[in-house]
């Protein structure tokens, strides 16, 4: 794959003595405390917003057979869901998709220390995921919602109609998504009576959070450096894809 030229400023980037680095460094690090502390009160915020209960009744095919949502639980309270773009007649997962995938071995343990489980959920076949997850050398939960309304009831895929009238809700609006499937995450509460919330759900750039390799892109002098792409993340590549 041919890399990008358009970091080539870093090549003429000020540079200063120890000292004044120091400084420069110091006054940075003010605004980076200050949006630590604007987004712990975003997250506190987003903590508060109200529930919805969860009042239809889901199946998923998975690795132990058949669940409903409240059994994804796995005897924890919370559950975070994934959404993984996988369509029932792909050959593949998204390719994007894959590369948030990446992050998430190993995840499942620390959450689980913390009263919350972790699952993939897609609506391709489950023998189509476990080809993929086998391919990708990947370990996380990963059920299929094919048989059920769980993807198009929270905003996850959208039927050929919705996307050849341009008009799908997504991300909260309506607007031309293009395809069937789109990326997310959503969050599920499950009380002591067995009662299921719906308690948060976020889409497009909205899980850029969960992208670990992109916080640590973020570190470096040239950035995410896509500016000059044709899109965002047309770099990207299924991990045993990439040229080199």
């Amino acid at each position: 794959m041919a890399k990008s030229d358009t970091g080539k400023g870093v090549e003429k980037h000020r540079v200063v003595a120890h000292k004044a680095w120091i400084e420069a460094r110091r006054k940075f690090l003010a605004k980076e405390k200050k949006f630590t502390r604007q987004r712990d009160e975003l997250s506190r915020q987003r903590r508060a917003l109200p529930w919805e209960k969860v009042e239809k009744q889901y199946l998923f095919d998975g690795p132990k057979g058949k669940e409903t949502l409240a059994e994804l639980f796995d005897g924890k309270s919370q559950l975070v869901v994934y959404h993984f773009m996988f369509a029932r007649d792909w050959d593949e997962g998204c390719p994007h998709c894959s590369f948030w995938a990446d992050n998430f071995n190993g995840l499942g343990v620390h959450l689980n220390h913390r009263d919350v489980s972790f699952v993939a959920v897609s609506r391709a076949p489950l023998a189509k995921l476990e080809a993929f997850k086998k391919r990708m050398g990947w370990s996380f939960n990963w059920v299929s919602s094919g048989q059920s309304d769980f993807n198009y009831d929270y905003q996850a895929s959208f039927t050929p109609r919705e996307v050849g009238g341009g008009a799908a809700f997504y991300n909260y609006t309506k607007f031309d998504v293009g395809v069937t499937d789109r990326e997310g995450v959503s969050v599920f509460y499950k009380d002591e009576s067995g009662a299921v919330f719906h308690t948060y759900s976020s889409y497009a750039r909205g899980i850029d959070m969960l992208n670990t390799a992109y916080h640590y892109l973020d570190l470096v002098p040239k950035g995410r450096d896509e500016d000059a792409l044709e899109f965002t993340q047309s770099w990207v590549r299924y991990h045993d894809k990439y040229e080199d």
